[in-house]
């Protein structure tokens, strides 16, 4: 089998699984085949990982917009460094200072200024519209301008145990400049996780994600014009999407599901049926 076939076959195989476990699923892949290492890492979007920066003690987002082989960069710091528990470079010896910290791509002084200012807008961002969570934003350069990418995470786990939630957002953006205006194109994924359990229900799990993309012009005065730009369009892309979970996929679980089970007895169930038919026969009279 060609490499070309067992990549193809890989994403059909993760599309088929729980997408819940798709970071365990895809381990596995990369253990059976490591030639797919870097085509499966850059092409599934996978549950976003929490790492502290060293320097700042503040915590950011792992994905593979910020990793160079085993390191990663810290958007706050803006060096690279293994995360704690990692095997590679830029571990911290006894006395505490990083170790081989790596030493992959950085973007350029503008567009690293661009990125600390959106990183301090999207912490508001999230602060405001998640009411806890983590942020990550990282830039980098272009020929014709500059790209990014916006990560948000938010999970929740109650003191009862059995349920739980999270919510992946990755948005990922292209800004090409043009006379006093800029071209921005966002893809943006949605991965959803929700699971419960009880005595009554038994177990319930709703584990999906969705991607959408759009296209924009606006216009740019500066830096700070790009930045306000990118907020707007992660805004509103977020809203429509959160709004199409809530009315579509929720919508259509209850149904079914309400379909399926009730929580009332049968007998109650078949009396306001036969009430409800007995006005709808009076009615006809």
């Amino acid at each position: 089998m060609s490499e070309v076939d067992q990549f193809d076959s890989a994403l059909d195989l993760l599309r088929r699984l729980n997408p819940r476990e798709t970071s365990k699923h895809l381990d596995s892949l990369i253990s059976l085949v490591p030639s797919l290492t870097e085509d499966l890492l850059s092409s599934v979007d996978q549950p976003l990982t929490i790492a502290r920066c060293r320097k700042t003690g503040r915590d950011y987002l792992l994905c593979d917009y910020n990793r160079d082989g085993d390191s990663y960069r810290s958007p706050w710091s803006g060096e690279f460094e293994t995360p704690l528990g990692g095997s590679g470079p830029g571990g911290v010896d006894d006395q505490g200072n990083n170790e081989g910290a790596g030493e992959g791509a950085v973007p350029s002084e503008r567009v690293r200024k661009m990125e600390i200012r959106a990183n301090e807008a999207f912490d508001v961002y999230r602060e405001l519209y998640y009411e806890g969570g983590v942020s990550s934003v990282y830039f980098w350069n272009l020929d014709d301008g500059f790209a990014g990418v916006v990560l948000l995470k938010k999970e929740v786990a109650p003191p009862s145990g059995k349920s739980q939630g999270s919510w992946d957002s990755i948005h990922v953006f292209e800004a090409v400049d043009r006379a006093r205006t800029a071209h921005y194109k966002l893809t943006s994924t949605v991965i959803l996780s929700l699971a419960t359990g009880n005595d009554n229900l038994g177990e319930m799990d709703l584990s999906g994600n969705m991607t959408r993309q759009i296209e924009s012009d606006l216009p740019v005065e500066d830096d700070t014009s790009h930045i306000a730009n990118i907020g707007k369009l992660v805004e509103d892309m977020e809203l429509k999407m959160r709004n199409l979970l809530q009315e579509v996929y929720f919508g259509k679980a209850k149904d079914v599901v309400g379909d399926l089970r009730s929580l009332g007895p049968l007998t109650e169930a078949n009396r306001e049926k036969a009430t409800h038919q007995e006005m709808i026969n009076s009615m006809k009279r």
